[in-house]
């Protein structure tokens, strides 16, 4: 299910939007005590931001100026009339960031937030249990992660879960298992792995000609110049160092995805 993570005075605004909107999305408030919104993007790292400005004139900027640096890639819809928008609009910036001007019905409230997540408002008429249970058809491209460590897997699909449908696998033989029952588009590859490691994942991938086109990211902890020049010999479509930071992930992601 998708996580809203909604910001405002505590009114009967926000509490009947609060309720709407739980009809088709996983909703957690943060009021007026905005201090903790922060530690919440942190932690459930939601889907999409909501703030309502009406009424809220002490709200803590950091929340803002976090999501803005840190978190980019989450969009965030703030509702409020032109002036309300102008009193923080300083540390508003980038593309994530859009104002929708009140006095705003709930109907569209739901139209846009369903186009900044790419949902089709089509689909939740159509079935609102369904997308309130998650069913919704998850249309973002799909990652397939393969690492041996659990920590790092949980990390990883932590940083990935805002962009892109994410599968697991903690061997390069479940990885292999998990291809055939779900094609993904990408695969990031731990190339130190016990038993079956990158390179012999890699080659089994690429010995099935159904799936030899998925492009391989390799993840490797070895900085040293011989063992960089044997992952590059492989010639996948890419590699970073572990632990990747979120933004060059999710560029390099892009980037090889684009190429396609």
């Amino acid at each position: 299910m998708k996580k809203i993570l909604l910001i405002g005075k505590q009114d009967e605004y926000l509490a009947e939007m609060n309720e709407y909107l739980h009809n088709f999305f996983r909703v957690l408030i943060c009021n007026e005590e905005t201090q903790n919104a922060p530690a919440m993007v942190r932690v459930v790292l939601p889907d999409l931001v909501m703030v309502i400005l009406s009424g809220v004139y002490d709200v803590d900027m950091s929340i803002f100026t976090l999501l803005r640096d840190q978190y980019p890639r989450i969009p965030v819809l703030t509702l409020g009339s032109g002036s309300e928008y102008r009193n923080f609009s300083g540390v508003f910036g980038g593309a994530s960031f859009e104002n929708l001007l009140l006095p705003l019905g709930k109907e569209d409230v739901l139209m846009n937030i369903c186009r900044r997540l790419n949902i089709t408002l089509d689909q939740l008429r159509a079935d609102p249990n369904a997308a309130a249970s998650g069913a919704v058809p998850d249309y973002r491209k799909h990652v397939l992660v393969v690492d041996d460590n659990a920590m790092t897997l949980r990390n990883l699909k932590a940083c990935l879960d805002t962009m892109y449908r994410v599968t697991l696998a903690n061997s390069g033989t479940k990885a292999i298992t998990s291809i055939g029952k779900d094609r993904p588009d990408l695969i990031l590859l731990d190339y130190e792995m016990p038993v079956c490691d990158g390179r012999q994942t890699l080659e089994m991938i690429r010995s099935d000609e159904e799936i030899r086109d998925i492009p391989v990211i390799f993840l490797t902890s070895v900085q040293d110049r011989e063992h960089i020049e044997a992952v590059l010999k492989l010639n996948p479509s890419g590699y970073l160092l572990k632990p990747p930071v979120q933004e060059k992930l999710i560029d390099t992601i892009e980037s090889v995805l684009a190429r396609r």
